[in-house]
């Protein structure tokens, strides 16, 4: 009895000690892995800028991630904090980066770089309509959801109105231009598609809207054009003389007139 309680008392002894070491072997390794325990904000800001200029925006984020937690409060906190919004950005996390970027429009209302913030905003919306894999696939943008091209538009005209002599206006000035005719194309785009299955009135309608609400879009060619061929097929030949006449008096040397707009480049490839 009195040697069997030795063994156990052993085996005890030897498991107490292999789980003492296997803790600290674990804190050990823990204290290794962590590289920028030590690191001062300043280390860590250029650590993650140095991370970003590689394209390891990943790695970046994460060391932006800790300098925010060490070093809450500061210009390096806040310059993590949109540092860390435009790496999300460049890394095709939209979600991620929009939240970073209204994170710190909420916390730093008056930044002095809050202009560039909403003119971040409104990239990240902007760009989501001119991914590479549309372009490899020949897709028109116009062809999609409208609704990135409206936020986009929001967030940069919200730049515009507040900052007016920002250096990033005139830039957003030419995107505005460029969804407005997005988003003009998207209703030519839905009134071409109602025309070609003969719903005349829903085709007449939509373009009508574009016409209304985007009379200086290049778009607004083919919107007259669908307009007046759907007053014709529906059989309403006053409303599609009228539309007539404008259309001749706007465009008089149009190529839908011809058959040859097919032909012409995509307004929209320009940019």
């Amino acid at each position: 009895m009195h040697k069997f309680m030795h063994i156990k008392s052993l085996k005890m002894l030897v498991l107490a000690l292999a789980t003492s070491l296997a803790v600290s072997g674990c804190g050990t390794l823990g204290d290794k892995s962590d590289e920028t325990k030590t690191w001062s904000a300043a280390k860590l800001y250029a650590e993650a800028k140095d991370e970003m200029a590689s394209g390891s925006y990943e790695k970046a984020i994460q060391y932006f991630e800790k300098l925010e937690s060490r070093f809450p409060f500061g210009t390096y906190a806040q310059q993590a904090q949109m540092d860390t919004a435009y790496a999300y950005y460049k890394q095709g996390d939209q979600a991620q980066a929009l939240a970073a970027v209204e994170r710190f429009i909420k916390l730093h209302p008056n930044h002095a770089n809050l202009d560039y913030m909403y003119y971040l905003r409104g990239l990240i919306t902007f760009n989501d309509q001119l991914g590479l894999l549309n372009f490899l696939a020949n897709q028109d943008i116009t062809e999609r959801d409208p609704k990135a091209s409206r936020d986009s538009f929001d967030a940069f005209k919200q730049l515009v109105t507040q900052f007016p002599d920002s250096k990033y206006t005139p830039d957003a000035l030419s995107r505005m231009k460029y969804l407005v005719n997005a988003l003009a194309q998207y209703d030519v785009h839905v009134a071409r598609y109602y025309h070609r299955r003969g719903a005349y009135l829903a085709a007449a309608n939509r373009a009508q809207s574009a016409i209304t609400e985007y009379p200086d879009a290049p778009a607004i060619e083919e919107a007259m054009f669908i307009l007046v061929k759907s007053y014709d097929s529906l059989g309403m030949t006053d409303l599609r003389d009228d539309a007539n006449r404008v259309f001749l008096k706007n465009f008089p040397q149009s190529a839908y007139l011809t058959g040859n707009a097919k032909n012409r480049s995509a307004w929209w490839k320009f940019w």
